[in-house]
């Protein structure tokens, strides 16, 4: 296991030379502690992939520095890097039988027999693959095969951090959960340090102690689920994380107010004056946000469907050129389609250029 420093990590597929903004990865600088659980979350192409790359060695970076438990790796091989990597398809031999296939990598650093035999029976045991030890790999379910394939990554117990890109695409639904809520168990059983990858936001919130979110090659946010959901540090990751994602509509601020279409909402914090021509919204979470009845002091809107989750009704709603997600009361019927809205001032949060503004408590 091994503490994982990046500073002023970068890469561009184009070189040293090529413009800031074409860069895969953008200048990052974090630590990721020994024996953590993270998770890089963003939609394709948002440069998680390589970031992933470069921790394991497959790609070199174009600036900055790689360091585990201190020491600079940047310049070593993969295999010297002591890492782990499970990719999305599976890696196994289908001529060698499952037990072969999660005994070959500590086999191939010379492990003692008997401590091979053990190592692959615990492995085995914690990811339900004993009663297939003696089977060949080669008629195997996807499933299956993953399974194997997240084995070998997690046998050998001496490695400085295991790396999971994207690992459960090929499998179904059901399976999914079973083998993300499985690997979540052995991190907690193994204590080895943990990375990721996944475009899921169900994955990233449920395996990981630490979500690190990206977006256009910068890391824009990393905490916890819950420090993600109730305060985002940026509009994407409100509109990325949660089903439905964060309303951020434009907004003008001042003091302890935002007007939205004329409609003044209070806030639970003082913004004073802010910085003038940036881009000011707010965003609110669609729990957060209350359909009511019309009434004097209530933003009115205008409702255009209502989504009935089962445990709960989201109605969609338009307030002049704004739209908005917001809930729908238990019991609560709507007579036509307008509404009033009811929100909670201590979830409302300012955004000026995308960025959360903290404003004065």
């Amino acid at each position: 296991m091994a503490r994982i420093d990046l500073v002023d990590l970068a890469h561009a597929y184009g070189g040293n030379d090529a413009p800031a903004e074409s860069f895969a990865l953008k200048p990052v600088t974090m630590t990721w502690r020994q024996g953590g659980a993270y998770a890089l979350l963003g939609p394709s192409g948002c440069g998680k992939t390589t970031l992933l790359n470069l921790i394991s060695g497959i790609v070199t970076p174009s600036r900055g520095k790689i360091l585990f438990d201190g020491v600079d790796i940047t310049p070593l091989s993969t295999r010297k890097r002591n890492i782990a990597q499970v990719f999305q398809f599976p890696v196994i031999y289908d001529t060698m039988t499952v037990g072969e296939n999660l005994a070959f990598p500590l086999e191939n650093r010379g492990v003692p027999k008997a401590d091979v035999e053990a190592r692959v029976r615990e492995i085995a045991d914690l990811l339900d693959l004993t009663p297939w030890l003696g089977r060949k790999a080669t008629r195997l379910t996807a499933d299956a095969k993953q399974k194997i394939s997240l084995g070998r990554g997690l046998v050998r117990s001496d490695v400085a951090a295991v790396l999971f890109d994207e690992p459960l695409t090929v499998i179904d639904p059901e399976l999914k959960w079973q083998l993300r809520s499985k690997l979540k168990a052995l991190h907690r059983e193994l204590d080895l340090t943990m990375i990721y990858v996944t475009h899921d936001q169900t994955e990233a919130l449920t395996f990981a102690d630490t979500v690190v979110v990206m977006h256009d090659g910068r890391v824009v946010q990393s905490g916890t689920p819950a420090e993600l959901f109730d305060k985002p540090a940026h509009t994407f990751v409100g509109y990325f994380i949660g089903s439905p994602g964060m309303n951020i509509v434009p907004a003008a601020v001042s003091g302890r107010e935002a007007r939205i279409d004329g409609h003044v909402i209070g806030l639970h914090r003082n913004y004073g004056v802010l910085p003038a021509g940036a881009n000011i919204e707010i965003g609110v979470r669609p729990e957060f946000v209350t359909v009511a009845a019309p009434a004097p002091g209530l933003l009115s809107a205008t409702i255009e469907r209502i989504d009935d989750l089962g445990r709960v009704r989201f109605a969609r709603v338009r307030v002049g050129e704004a739209k908005f997600a917001a809930r729908v009361p238990s019991g609560f019927s709507v007579a036509g389609n307008s509404v009033g809205l009811v929100f909670d001032p201590a979830r409302v949060h300012v955004y000026a250029d995308s960025r959360l503004v903290e404003g004065v408590a």
